[in-house]
């Protein structure tokens, strides 16, 4: 059966290699990222709007990129720019307009953006709580899957594997497992990743605000020479620590299994290491989900309880 922990597993491993998404970096002569000297961070090419920074302005005129032909990001609107395949259709665009329209009422796009990221968790809950309840029926069900298992142990041919097969079938609708029911947002996760990514690198409203003394464009690894370098720890921490909590409150029984108890510190020690490369923003995303994915599976977890 698959487990829906190691598809997340695969998706994070996906994750890293397809995180940079459609974003172009601006480059100098010699193809080098062009950075903002205040920030620290590498400028988007195709960005979506303008950008209101004097300095990121200048160095967008100097490098020949027309900002007049853009909308301002408090009247950007998913149309804007015109149409640049599925993609920016899809995602990016319909991401960023809604994180801007919702930034522009409340006076900040940081919140904004985590106000999104949670409105995305609660219009998914219905899928997402079928992944936490797989996760509980999946440990209700170990006893008798270890059973399964030591039965058939070293048996491996045909005849014993059909019957090991049909066996595991009996215990799945014994506890109402669905080895994919719980598996749709994982699949979603991905690209949602990536769009929040391309939303941030491509919008400078998101990029060039700054939000409890984090600038949302810039790295953990940047922001650690900076004044504020300690809230740039206490976001990796919390990055790592939401992540941590996330993966063992939604592991599965086959979690228990030599080689998969340490899964969840190989994992949150990935995600670290990616954090300290990707914008504060992103970082704030990944911890919003995470803390909801906590909550949910808490509650998940009780109810499961009371019923009992």
């Amino acid at each position: 059966m698959k487990n829906p922990n190691k598809i997340k597993i695969l998706l994070v491993l996906l994750l890293l290699l397809l995180a940079t998404g459609c974003t172009t970096t601006l480059t100098d002569k010699n193809n080098k990222p062009i950075k903002n000297p205040e920030t620290g961070q590498s400028l988007t090419k195709n960005i979506l709007c303008q950008p209101k920074d004097k300095e990121t302005i200048k160095i967008y005129k100097e490098n020949k990129i027309s900002l007049e032909k853009m909308p301002s990001c408090e009247n950007f609107k998913i149309t804007s720019g015109g149409y640049e395949g599925l993609w920016n259709s899809i995602f990016v665009k319909p991401l960023a307009f809604v994180i801007l329209w919702i930034g522009k009422y409340i006076n900040s796009y940081g919140i904004s953006l985590i106000i999104v990221s949670i409105l995305i968790r609660l219009i998914a809950y219905p899928v997402t709580k079928k992944t936490a309840l797989q996760s509980e029926l999946l440990k209700k069900a170990k006893p008798d899957l270890d059973r399964i298992e030591k039965k058939y142990n070293n048996k491996t041919d045909t005849e014993s594997m059909m019957k090991k097969s049909q066996e595991l079938t009996l215990i799945y609708k014994k506890y109402n497992i669905s080895p994919l029911s719980g598996c749709l947002y994982a699949f979603l996760q991905l690209p949602l990743f990536i769009a929040f990514l391309e939303a941030i690198n491509r919008v400078p409203a998101i990029f060039e605000e700054k939000l409890i003394f984090l600038q949302l464009g810039t790295t953990p690894v940047i922001g650690f020479g900076t004044n504020t370098w300690f809230m740039y720890i206490l976001l990796v921490i919390a990055i790592g620590g939401s992540t941590y909590f996330s993966f063992k409150l939604n592991a599965t029984a086959a979690s228990n299994e030599a080689g998969m108890k340490q899964m969840p510190i190989i994992m949150t020690g990935m995600i670290i290491l990616m954090g300290l490369f990707m914008p504060s923003a992103l970082g704030l995303y990944w911890i919003s989900t995470n803390i909801f994915t906590i909550v949910q599976n808490i509650i998940v977890k009780r109810s499961k309880i009371l019923n009992e």
